[in-house]
């Protein structure tokens, strides 16, 4: 069975002695609202965490609301909230059937766009799932155009072309978690399809949050 990502929203209260415990897994956090400390660290809208070990995630006096990656076996199953004070919900899951063999890395990253700028025609090399946080984009791929809005979430499976335009009149930009070949540490992933789009200006701006080498086995 092949591995699977998953994209959870987990939104904790500030009430006392809440707390989410979660066990060792390749995860990245991304803080869309409040603030959490993880593991001593804390946290505030738009910071980040990643690791693989297990952690706990305790709001801070406004509560938080984050997304959470995870990396698993595809036999694994989901970690959610349901106590008092907790809630989750599973965005977007895939299995990776695209994913690199050889020695891996968890890319987390933003992508921004000014109004109306665009992806040309590209491909990546690993599969991954982008949930957009402002703005509004389309995505272009197996003949299909599908728009998002904030909180909506997409899965690449990296080797399909896939074309992206953002919204005309606002910036937009999304958080995204892919699976990459280690070698590419500090490195873009995107490859054009088009010869003609290489040398074009750029709109897309990237922000990586973290490169961090996968060490857990997964079965393929």
């Amino acid at each position: 069975m092949h591995p699977v990502l998953r994209l959870f929203e987990d939104v904790l209260s500030s009430a006392e002695n809440v707390e989410f415990r979660l066990p060792p897994l390749p995860r990245f956090v991304f803080v869309v609202h409040g603030s959490a400390t993880i593991e001593g660290k804390t946290l505030g809208e738009g910071e980040t965490w990643h690791g693989e070990g297990a952690i706990t995630i305790k709001p801070g006096a406004a509560g938080v609301t984050c997304w959470r990656w995870e990396l698993a076996r595809g036999d694994q199953g989901s970690t959610t909230a349901n106590a008092p004070g907790q809630m989750t919900h599973e965005k977007l899951s895939a299995y990776l059937e695209t994913m690199p063999k050889g020695d891996l890395l968890m890319r987390g990253d933003s992508v921004a766009f000014p109004p109306g700028g665009c992806a040309y025609t590209h491909h990546h090399q690993g599969p991954g799932i982008r949930c957009l946080i402002e703005g509004g984009i389309r995505i272009d791929t197996h003949g299909r155009s599908t728009s998002y809005g904030p909180g909506g979430a997409w899965y690449e499976s990296g080797p399909d072309a896939v074309f992206a335009q953002a919204h005309p009149d606002r910036p937009s930009r999304f958080i995204r978690v892919m699976i990459l070949p280690r070698e590419l540490i500090g490195k873009s992933s995107i490859q054009y399809v088009n010869d003609d789009d290489k040398a074009k200006p750029k709109s897309q701006a990237y922000k990586i949050y973290a490169d961090a080498p996968v060490s857990f086995a997964v079965k393929k």
